[in-house]
Protein backbone atom coordinates (compact mmCIF):
# COMPACT_ATOMS: atom_id res chain seq x y z
CA UNK A 1 0.00 0.00 0.00
CA UNK A 2 1.62 3.62 -0.81
CA UNK A 3 3.22 5.07 2.03
CA UNK A 4 1.13 8.05 2.28
CA UNK A 5 -2.31 5.92 2.70
CA UNK A 6 -0.29 4.07 5.50
CA UNK A 7 0.34 7.66 7.25
CA UNK A 8 -3.36 8.36 6.34
CA UNK A 9 -4.95 5.32 7.72
CA UNK A 10 -2.71 5.59 11.05
CA UNK A 11 -3.90 9.65 11.42
CA UNK A 12 -7.76 8.55 11.15
CA UNK A 13 -7.11 5.51 14.09
CA UNK A 14 -5.04 8.34 16.19
CA UNK A 15 -8.15 10.91 15.66
CA UNK A 16 -10.76 8.18 16.64
CA UNK A 17 -8.51 7.36 19.75
CA UNK A 18 -8.20 11.09 20.36
CA UNK A 19 -12.11 11.56 19.59
CA UNK A 20 -12.90 9.05 21.95
CA UNK A 21 -11.27 10.23 24.92
CA UNK A 22 -12.44 13.71 24.71
CA UNK A 23 -15.59 11.99 25.14
CA UNK A 24 -14.51 10.38 28.33
CA UNK A 25 -12.96 13.59 29.16
CA UNK A 26 -15.81 15.72 28.97
CA UNK A 27 -18.41 13.11 30.79
CA UNK A 28 -16.12 12.70 33.67
CA UNK A 29 -15.38 16.65 34.42
CA UNK A 30 -19.41 16.40 33.75
CA UNK A 31 -20.28 13.85 36.80
CA UNK A 32 -16.96 14.97 38.68
CA UNK A 33 -18.44 18.72 38.87
CA UNK A 34 -22.14 17.17 39.20
CA UNK A 35 -20.37 15.18 42.62
CA UNK A 36 -18.73 18.53 43.54
CA UNK A 37 -22.07 20.69 43.65
CA UNK A 38 -23.61 17.73 45.72
CA UNK A 39 -21.27 17.54 48.09
CA UNK A 40 -21.49 21.17 48.53
CA UNK A 41 -25.09 21.26 49.01
CA UNK A 42 -25.84 22.87 45.73
CA UNK A 43 -28.43 20.05 44.22
CA UNK A 44 -30.66 22.01 42.12
CA UNK A 45 -27.13 22.30 40.12
CA UNK A 46 -26.21 18.75 40.68
CA UNK A 47 -29.81 17.93 39.17
CA UNK A 48 -29.34 20.17 36.28
CA UNK A 49 -25.87 18.65 35.17
CA UNK A 50 -27.13 14.86 35.59
CA UNK A 51 -30.64 16.07 33.88
CA UNK A 52 -28.81 17.13 30.54
CA UNK A 53 -26.50 14.07 30.83
CA UNK A 54 -29.21 11.43 30.49
CA UNK A 55 -31.18 13.65 28.00
CA UNK A 56 -28.84 13.64 25.98
CA UNK A 57 -27.31 10.39 26.41
CA UNK A 58 -30.65 8.46 25.84
CA UNK A 59 -31.10 10.49 23.01
CA UNK A 60 -27.67 9.64 21.17
CA UNK A 61 -29.07 5.83 22.35
CA UNK A 62 -32.00 6.17 20.42
CA UNK A 63 -30.34 7.56 17.03
CA UNK A 64 -27.57 4.88 17.71
CA UNK A 65 -29.95 2.23 17.55
CA UNK A 66 -32.30 3.63 14.93
CA UNK A 67 -29.23 3.56 12.95
CA UNK A 68 -28.05 -0.17 13.64
CA UNK A 69 -31.63 -1.63 12.65
CA UNK A 70 -31.84 0.07 9.05
CA UNK A 71 -28.69 -0.87 8.19
CA UNK A 72 -28.34 -3.84 5.84
CA UNK A 73 -28.56 -6.73 8.12
CA UNK A 74 -25.50 -8.22 6.38
CA UNK A 75 -23.30 -5.08 7.05
CA UNK A 76 -21.90 -5.72 10.91
CA UNK A 77 -21.44 -9.34 10.04
CA UNK A 78 -19.00 -9.21 13.61
CA UNK A 79 -21.14 -7.45 15.91
CA UNK A 80 -23.00 -8.54 18.61
CA UNK A 81 -26.19 -10.43 18.45
CA UNK A 82 -29.76 -7.90 18.83
CA UNK A 83 -30.62 -8.69 22.14
CA UNK A 84 -27.02 -7.84 23.31
CA UNK A 85 -27.06 -5.08 21.63
CA UNK A 86 -30.41 -3.46 23.25
CA UNK A 87 -28.81 -4.16 26.12
CA UNK A 88 -26.01 -1.82 25.52
CA UNK A 89 -27.78 1.00 24.29
CA UNK A 90 -30.15 0.46 27.39
CA UNK A 91 -27.37 0.87 29.80
CA UNK A 92 -26.73 4.13 27.92
CA UNK A 93 -23.42 2.18 26.33
CA UNK A 94 -24.15 2.19 22.43
CA UNK A 95 -22.61 5.25 21.02
CA UNK A 96 -19.06 4.14 23.16
CA UNK A 97 -19.67 0.53 21.77
CA UNK A 98 -19.50 2.42 18.07
CA UNK A 99 -16.14 3.83 19.22
CA UNK A 100 -14.91 1.09 20.28
CA UNK A 101 -16.17 -0.70 17.06
CA UNK A 102 -14.98 1.84 14.84
CA UNK A 103 -11.29 1.79 16.57
CA UNK A 104 -11.16 -2.07 15.99
CA UNK A 105 -11.70 -1.45 12.39
CA UNK A 106 -9.41 1.12 12.11
CA UNK A 107 -6.76 -1.10 13.70
CA UNK A 108 -7.56 -3.99 11.59
CA UNK A 109 -7.57 -1.84 8.35
CA UNK A 110 -3.92 -0.27 9.47
CA UNK A 111 -2.70 -3.67 10.36
CA UNK A 112 -3.31 -5.37 6.79
CA UNK A 113 -0.61 -5.26 4.24
CA UNK A 114 -3.15 -4.62 1.38
CA UNK A 115 -6.60 -3.60 2.90
CA UNK A 116 -9.36 -4.35 1.04
CA UNK A 117 -11.74 -2.37 -0.72
CA UNK A 118 -14.88 -3.48 1.22
CA UNK A 119 -12.72 -3.12 4.62
CA UNK A 120 -11.47 0.76 3.93
CA UNK A 121 -15.29 1.54 2.99
CA UNK A 122 -16.23 -0.48 6.32
CA UNK A 123 -13.91 1.98 8.33
CA UNK A 124 -15.76 5.15 6.02
CA UNK A 125 -18.83 3.97 7.03
CA UNK A 126 -18.71 3.53 10.99
CA UNK A 127 -16.48 6.74 11.23
CA UNK A 128 -19.06 8.63 9.40
CA UNK A 129 -21.89 7.57 12.11
CA UNK A 130 -19.41 8.23 15.10
CA UNK A 131 -18.65 11.44 13.59
CA UNK A 132 -22.87 12.50 13.32
CA UNK A 133 -23.52 11.18 16.90
CA UNK A 134 -20.47 13.06 18.16
CA UNK A 135 -21.94 16.78 16.69
CA UNK A 136 -25.28 15.72 18.15
CA UNK A 137 -24.12 14.83 21.50
CA UNK A 138 -21.66 18.55 21.51
CA UNK A 139 -25.42 20.05 20.59
CA UNK A 140 -27.69 18.28 23.28
CA UNK A 141 -24.98 18.19 26.27
CA UNK A 142 -21.84 19.94 25.90
CA UNK A 143 -22.95 22.76 24.68
CA UNK A 144 -25.60 23.30 27.26
CA UNK A 145 -23.53 22.07 29.49
CA UNK A 146 -20.94 25.08 28.88
CA UNK A 147 -23.81 27.57 29.28
CA UNK A 148 -25.10 26.04 32.92
CA UNK A 149 -21.31 26.72 34.24
CA UNK A 150 -20.93 29.88 32.96
CA UNK A 151 -24.30 30.73 33.82
CA UNK A 152 -23.53 29.70 37.58
CA UNK A 153 -20.18 31.03 37.34
CA UNK A 154 -21.17 34.46 36.38
CA UNK A 155 -24.05 34.35 39.43
CA UNK A 156 -21.40 33.57 41.99
CA UNK A 157 -19.08 35.40 40.90
CA UNK A 158 -16.00 33.04 40.98
CA UNK A 159 -15.22 29.32 39.33
CA UNK A 160 -14.10 26.48 41.19
CA UNK A 161 -11.26 24.59 39.82
CA UNK A 162 -13.28 21.62 38.23
CA UNK A 163 -15.49 24.27 36.61
CA UNK A 164 -12.84 25.58 34.94
CA UNK A 165 -11.86 21.91 34.01
CA UNK A 166 -15.81 21.49 33.06
CA UNK A 167 -15.36 24.65 30.61
CA UNK A 168 -12.08 23.72 28.73
CA UNK A 169 -13.45 19.90 28.30
CA UNK A 170 -16.79 21.51 26.54
CA UNK A 171 -14.33 23.85 24.51
CA UNK A 172 -12.55 20.77 23.79
CA UNK A 173 -15.41 18.87 22.92
CA UNK A 174 -17.20 21.28 20.98
CA UNK A 175 -14.01 22.04 18.54
CA UNK A 176 -13.26 18.64 18.31
CA UNK A 177 -16.79 17.91 17.01
CA UNK A 178 -16.94 20.65 14.73
CA UNK A 179 -13.65 19.78 12.85
CA UNK A 180 -14.35 16.18 12.70
CA UNK A 181 -17.62 16.68 11.21
CA UNK A 182 -16.45 19.21 8.83
CA UNK A 183 -13.65 16.20 7.60
CA UNK A 184 -16.69 14.04 7.41
CA UNK A 185 -18.93 15.86 4.99
CA UNK A 186 -15.54 16.10 2.91
CA UNK A 187 -15.31 12.44 2.84
CA UNK A 188 -18.75 11.93 1.13
CA UNK A 189 -17.40 14.50 -1.78
CA UNK A 190 -17.68 12.70 -5.03
CA UNK A 191 -14.98 15.00 -6.38
CA UNK A 192 -12.60 13.97 -3.59
CA UNK A 193 -10.79 17.50 -3.37
CA UNK A 194 -8.11 18.08 -0.68
CA UNK A 195 -9.06 18.99 2.93
CA UNK A 196 -6.97 22.12 3.00
CA UNK A 197 -5.46 23.14 6.30
CA UNK A 198 -5.94 26.68 6.19
CA UNK A 199 -10.13 25.89 5.28
CA UNK A 200 -10.59 23.26 7.90
CA UNK A 201 -9.03 26.22 10.40
CA UNK A 202 -11.26 28.98 9.12
CA UNK A 203 -14.10 26.54 9.29
CA UNK A 204 -13.43 25.47 13.06
CA UNK A 205 -12.87 29.53 13.73
CA UNK A 206 -16.03 30.96 12.40
CA UNK A 207 -18.24 27.79 13.80
CA UNK A 208 -16.63 28.90 17.27
CA UNK A 209 -16.56 32.46 17.34
CA UNK A 210 -20.00 32.68 16.63
CA UNK A 211 -21.15 30.07 18.80
CA UNK A 212 -19.40 31.52 21.61
CA UNK A 213 -21.19 34.93 21.79
CA UNK A 214 -24.54 32.90 21.63
CA UNK A 215 -23.52 30.53 24.65
CA UNK A 216 -22.49 33.63 26.49
CA UNK A 217 -26.05 35.71 25.55
CA UNK A 218 -27.84 32.46 27.12
CA UNK A 219 -25.84 32.37 30.06
CA UNK A 220 -25.77 36.04 31.15
CA UNK A 221 -29.84 36.06 30.53
CA UNK A 222 -29.43 32.14 32.56
CA UNK A 223 -27.66 33.95 35.39
CA UNK A 224 -29.86 36.81 35.88
CA UNK A 225 -33.30 35.41 35.25
CA UNK A 226 -32.76 31.40 35.88
CA UNK A 227 -36.83 30.91 36.01
CA UNK A 228 -37.14 32.42 32.50
CA UNK A 229 -34.70 30.82 30.75
CA UNK A 230 -36.68 27.31 29.82
CA UNK A 231 -39.38 28.92 28.84
CA UNK A 232 -37.39 31.32 26.47
CA UNK A 233 -35.05 27.99 24.86
CA UNK A 234 -38.44 26.10 24.70
CA UNK A 235 -40.42 29.19 23.10
CA UNK A 236 -37.74 29.47 20.27
CA UNK A 237 -37.45 26.16 20.13
CA UNK A 238 -40.71 25.33 19.00
CA UNK A 239 -40.60 28.09 16.37
CA UNK A 240 -37.10 26.62 15.06
CA UNK A 241 -38.54 22.97 15.13
CA UNK A 242 -41.62 23.89 13.18
CA UNK A 243 -38.93 25.71 10.62
CA UNK A 244 -37.63 22.25 10.22
CA UNK A 245 -40.58 20.54 9.65
CA UNK A 246 -41.12 23.05 6.74
CA UNK A 247 -38.48 22.35 5.20
CA UNK A 248 -39.32 18.74 4.75
CA UNK A 249 -36.44 16.50 6.16
CA UNK A 250 -35.99 12.94 4.82
CA UNK A 251 -33.01 12.01 6.99
CA UNK A 252 -34.56 8.74 9.21
CA UNK A 253 -36.15 5.66 8.34
CA UNK A 254 -39.18 6.11 9.88
CA UNK A 255 -41.44 9.61 11.08
CA UNK A 256 -41.24 8.65 14.33
CA UNK A 257 -37.15 8.79 13.87
CA UNK A 258 -37.57 11.58 11.85
CA UNK A 259 -39.22 13.65 14.20
CA UNK A 260 -36.40 13.07 17.03
CA UNK A 261 -34.63 13.95 14.55
CA UNK A 262 -35.79 17.30 13.39
CA UNK A 263 -36.12 18.05 17.40
CA UNK A 264 -32.48 17.40 17.43
CA UNK A 265 -32.09 19.35 14.60
CA UNK A 266 -33.63 22.61 16.54
CA UNK A 267 -31.64 22.27 19.42
CA UNK A 268 -28.96 22.50 17.31
CA UNK A 269 -30.25 25.52 15.35
CA UNK A 270 -30.93 27.54 18.94
CA UNK A 271 -26.93 27.94 19.17
CA UNK A 272 -25.91 27.32 15.43
CA UNK A 273 -26.44 27.12 11.70
CA UNK A 274 -27.31 23.35 10.65
CA UNK A 275 -28.28 22.93 7.55
CA UNK A 276 -30.90 20.13 6.74
CA UNK A 277 -32.42 21.10 3.20
CA UNK A 278 -30.67 20.52 -0.15
CA UNK A 279 -30.14 23.54 -2.63
CA UNK A 280 -28.65 27.38 -2.33
CA UNK A 281 -28.36 27.52 1.64
CA UNK A 282 -27.52 31.54 1.59
CA UNK A 283 -30.95 33.11 1.71
CA UNK A 284 -31.84 30.26 4.97
CA UNK A 285 -28.02 30.75 6.25
CA UNK A 286 -29.04 34.48 6.42
CA UNK A 287 -32.25 34.60 7.83
CA UNK A 288 -31.07 31.91 11.22
CA UNK A 289 -28.01 34.06 11.64
CA UNK A 290 -30.35 37.68 11.85
CA UNK A 291 -33.29 35.43 14.09
CA UNK A 292 -30.50 34.36 15.94
CA UNK A 293 -28.48 37.80 16.10
CA UNK A 294 -31.74 39.47 17.32
CA UNK A 295 -32.45 36.69 19.96
CA UNK A 296 -29.16 37.27 21.50
CA UNK A 297 -29.32 41.03 21.09
CA UNK A 298 -32.56 41.38 23.15
CA UNK A 299 -31.13 38.53 25.67
CA UNK A 300 -28.24 40.88 26.45
CA UNK A 301 -30.51 44.16 26.56
CA UNK A 302 -32.57 42.68 28.93
CA UNK A 303 -29.73 41.56 30.86
CA UNK A 304 -27.90 45.14 30.47
CA UNK A 305 -31.56 46.78 31.37
CA UNK A 306 -31.93 45.11 34.70
CA UNK A 307 -28.24 45.69 35.77
CA UNK A 308 -25.06 46.40 34.27
CA UNK A 309 -23.19 44.14 36.93
CA UNK A 310 -23.90 40.07 37.39
CA UNK A 311 -25.30 38.47 40.50
CA UNK A 312 -21.46 37.83 40.97
CA UNK A 313 -20.70 41.62 41.07
CA UNK A 314 -18.57 40.64 37.67
CA UNK A 315 -19.19 44.09 35.27
CA UNK A 316 -20.78 43.41 31.66
CA UNK A 317 -19.06 46.21 30.54
CA UNK A 318 -15.53 43.56 29.90
CA UNK A 319 -17.80 40.82 28.52
CA UNK A 320 -20.35 42.21 25.71
CA UNK A 321 -17.38 44.37 23.84
CA UNK A 322 -15.76 40.42 24.05
CA UNK A 323 -18.56 39.03 22.27
CA UNK A 324 -19.20 41.35 20.12
CA UNK A 325 -15.74 40.83 18.76
CA UNK A 326 -16.09 37.55 18.34
CA UNK A 327 -19.32 38.08 16.87
CA UNK A 328 -17.87 40.22 13.96
CA UNK A 329 -14.53 37.95 13.71
CA UNK A 330 -17.13 34.95 13.35
CA UNK A 331 -18.92 36.32 10.90
CA UNK A 332 -15.80 37.73 8.86
CA UNK A 333 -14.57 34.32 8.94
CA UNK A 334 -17.30 32.27 7.26
CA UNK A 335 -17.95 34.59 4.77
CA UNK A 336 -14.24 34.44 3.91
CA UNK A 337 -14.82 30.42 3.65
CA UNK A 338 -17.78 30.61 1.70
CA UNK A 339 -16.35 33.05 -0.42
CA UNK A 340 -12.96 31.36 -1.43
CA UNK A 341 -13.05 28.06 0.30
CA UNK A 342 -16.30 26.09 0.37
CA UNK A 343 -16.35 23.72 -2.65
CA UNK A 344 -18.78 22.22 -5.27
CA UNK A 345 -19.32 19.29 -6.40
CA UNK A 346 -20.62 16.94 -9.17
CA UNK A 347 -23.59 15.11 -7.13
CA UNK A 348 -24.28 11.92 -9.39
CA UNK A 349 -27.34 9.57 -8.19
CA UNK A 350 -26.67 6.94 -5.97
CA UNK A 351 -22.90 7.08 -6.87
CA UNK A 352 -20.68 8.20 -3.73
CA UNK A 353 -17.61 7.55 -3.11
CA UNK A 354 -15.16 8.41 -0.09
CA UNK A 355 -11.09 9.07 0.11
CA UNK A 356 -10.75 5.96 -0.27
CA UNK A 357 -11.53 5.95 -3.98
CA UNK A 358 -14.15 3.18 -3.88
CA UNK A 359 -15.23 2.80 -7.66
CA UNK A 360 -12.76 -0.01 -8.71
CA UNK A 361 -15.69 -1.97 -7.08
CA UNK A 362 -19.25 -1.74 -8.03
CA UNK A 363 -20.75 1.30 -6.10
CA UNK A 364 -23.15 -0.95 -4.74
CA UNK A 365 -21.09 -3.80 -3.23
CA UNK A 366 -19.56 -1.20 -0.52
CA UNK A 367 -20.84 0.15 2.31
CA UNK A 368 -22.28 3.25 1.77
CA UNK A 369 -23.46 5.87 4.66
CA UNK A 370 -26.06 7.59 2.97
CA UNK A 371 -26.93 9.75 6.37
CA UNK A 372 -23.96 11.55 5.93
CA UNK A 373 -24.18 11.88 2.37
CA UNK A 374 -27.60 13.39 2.30
CA UNK A 375 -26.05 16.06 5.02
CA UNK A 376 -23.55 15.93 2.56
CA UNK A 377 -25.55 16.94 -0.47
CA UNK A 378 -27.15 19.57 1.28
CA UNK A 379 -24.02 21.16 2.70
CA UNK A 380 -21.98 21.36 -0.68
CA UNK A 381 -23.94 23.12 -3.65
CA UNK A 382 -24.07 21.45 -7.10
CA UNK A 383 -21.65 23.03 -10.18
CA UNK A 384 -22.63 23.23 -13.76
CA UNK A 385 -19.64 22.32 -15.68
CA UNK A 386 -15.90 20.81 -14.70
CA UNK A 387 -14.09 24.02 -14.51
CA UNK A 388 -15.86 25.55 -11.55
CA UNK A 389 -15.12 22.21 -10.02
CA UNK A 390 -11.82 22.78 -11.08
CA UNK A 391 -11.03 26.23 -9.76
CA UNK A 392 -12.63 25.33 -6.30
CA UNK A 393 -10.40 22.06 -6.03
CA UNK A 394 -7.04 23.45 -6.65
CA UNK A 395 -8.19 26.66 -4.14
CA UNK A 396 -9.09 23.64 -1.64
CA UNK A 397 -6.11 21.84 -2.59
CA UNK A 398 -3.80 24.95 -2.25
CA UNK A 399 -4.85 26.40 1.18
Amino acid sequence: MPGWSRVALLRDLVLGVVGTAAFLLDLGADLWAAGQYVSSGRYLWAALVLALLVLASTVLQLFSWVWLRADPADLHGSQPSGRCLALLHLLQLGYLYRCVQGLQQGLLVWQQEVPSEFDLAYADFLSLDISMLRLFETFLETTPQLTLVLAIVLQSGRAEYYQWVGICTSFLGISWALLDYHRALRTCLPSKPLLGLGSSIIYFLWNLLLLWPRVLAVALFSAVFPHYVALHFLGLWLVLLLWVWLQGTDFMPDPFSEWLYRATVATILYFSWFNVAEGRTRGRATIHLVFLLSDSSLLVASTVTHSAWMPGGISLQVLLPVGGFCFLLGLALRLIYYRWLHPSCHWKPDQVDGVRGLLSLEWCQLPQNRRITCLAQNFFPKVKDETALSGKREMNGVL
